[in-house]
């Protein structure tokens, strides 16, 4: 079997060493040329799970990443029910549970709601909080056992190869010059300031957003409550995520306000804090500068349409997603399932059409909407008295009934129409 994969690695996937000048408005010294089934741009979640499924089947895949490490402060680290069943699928789950990681498997809010994520019928009844750098290690080192799976890091695509109205493949600077990756399927999965997405011109609907994060981490005490609290105060709320020794937290200041916080200085901002949350008035000493606080410009918003001819976009890439609930990964990845279990056949026979593009686009635009909608509702349902600074905040009453105890857990924990594995056994 895994002659055959390495056989069907060498006719399609092949490299060049031959110095290339190319094209569209601008010359460039190409240092090799490549051919290969699917390129995947972006190694964010979406990108990364769909390479290693594709790979899985013998179908050969070039994943691009444009940074030369997975390290990034404050990325988003929640692993979703519905994620942790595609890795179960997989055979990856156990495997992936020894990494360092912490379990929330409840949701508190203003001290008074709660959502309990146990009462989902799951092997996983809680989200994994994982470091996203460990996750996607994990992830292409999988990948890396199948002879078809090609990884470059530090390989940042800056145009199409378009002929003929399709897009053919991808021109990339690395750090010994220009490439290109021709590919059948070319897949933009590189998040919220794609590239890709501004190369294609696909026009966007954006959702109006009222507030922006900040991000920072004060030490947590082991004797504190466990999983996620929300805290309001007069203008702002704080969302603190359980990352053990830590509370990861996410500070809620209206849209365009960054500058005015700033301005007022770090005490201000401690002082705010410990006004939402008085535990913590000791601990506050730890911010200590500006540069251990990091910005966060919240935005949503999503492709009219996810394909041209040769190209698709899942992800962010495809539908900015609000942090609020931390469903941008979960779709992530379920786009990424979706996207590999509609198009591998295709992919096979090399025959991906336009029609086979947009049945992943209609199989993931309608729980894409229905969590914007949802999301958006509640933001400006909740926020716009939690960000009134002369309002004591009052915690809505739908988030009291005993109704959102039981569906807040499933669709934050599997969100709309999650997304299954159906060729799970490795070629």
């Amino acid at each position: 079997m895994e002659q055959k994969q390495q056989e069907t690695q060498q006719k399609n996937l092949s490299k060049t060493n031959i110095p290339r000048t190319t094209h569209a408005g601008q010359s460039h010294d190409i240092k090799s040329v490549e051919q290969t089934t699917c390129c995947i741009v972006g190694g964010g979640p979406a990108g990364v799970i769909l390479a290693l499924l594709l790979a899985r089947q013998g179908i050969p895949v070039v994943l691009l990443e444009a940074h030369l490490d997975f390290e990034r402060d404050f990325r988003g680290d929640t692993l979703h029910p519905s994620v942790m069943e595609v890795m179960d699928e997989i055979g990856l789950a156990d495997r992936l549970l020894q990494l360092p990681h912490t379990k929330i498997d409840r949701l508190a809010i203003g001290g008074s709601a709660t959502a309990d994520f146990k009462v989902l019928k799951t092997k996983f009844p809680y989200v994994t909080m994982m470091a996203q750098s460990a996750f996607l290690t994990f992830l292409t080192e999988e990948a890396r056992r199948f002879p078809c799976f090609q990884l470059h890091m530090g390989a940042r695509v800056e145009e199409l190869i378009e002929e003929n109205g399709q897009v053919c493949g991808v021109r990339y600077r690395a750090q010994d010059g220009w490439h290109e990756l021709r590919a059948q399927l070319t897949v933009g999965a590189d998040g919220r300031f794609s590239w890709i997405r501004k190369l294609a011109g696909l026009k966007t609907r954006t959702y109006v957003q009222p507030m922006d994060l900040l991000w920072f981490r004060l030490s947590r005490k082991p004797d504190e409550p466990q999983g996620v609290m929300v805290r309001f105060a007069r203008g702002h709320a704080l969302i603190c995520l359980d990352r053990g020794t830590q509370w990861q937290i996410a500070y809620v200041i209206g849209k365009g306000t960054y500058q005015q916080v700033h301005a007022a200085g770090l005490e201000a901002l401690r002082e705010s804090i410990v006004e939402a949350a008085p535990e913590m008035a000791e601990r506050v000493q730890e911010l200590q500068d500006w540069k251990s606080i990091s910005m966060l410009s919240v935005s949503a918003d999503r492709l009219m349409r996810w394909y041209r001819p040769g190209l698709l976009l899942i992800g962010d890439a495809a539908h900015i997603m609000s942090p609020a609930g931390g469903n941008g990964i979960n779709y992530a990845i379920m786009d990424a399932v979706a996207t590999a279990n509609i198009l591998s056949e295709p992919l096979r026979r090399g025959q991906v059409s336009v029609a086979d593009l947009a049945k992943v686009q209609h199989r993931r635009e309608l729980p894409t909407r229905i969590i914007q909608a949802m999301v958006n509702g509640m933001q400006k349902r909740m926020l716009k008295s939690v960000l009134a600074p002369n309002t004591f905040f009052s915690l809505p009453l739908f988030l009291r009934l005993p109704l959102f105890g039981h569906l807040a857990p499933r669709v934050l924990g599997f969100g709309i129409r999650p997304e299954h594995v159906k060729t799970a056994n490795a070629s």
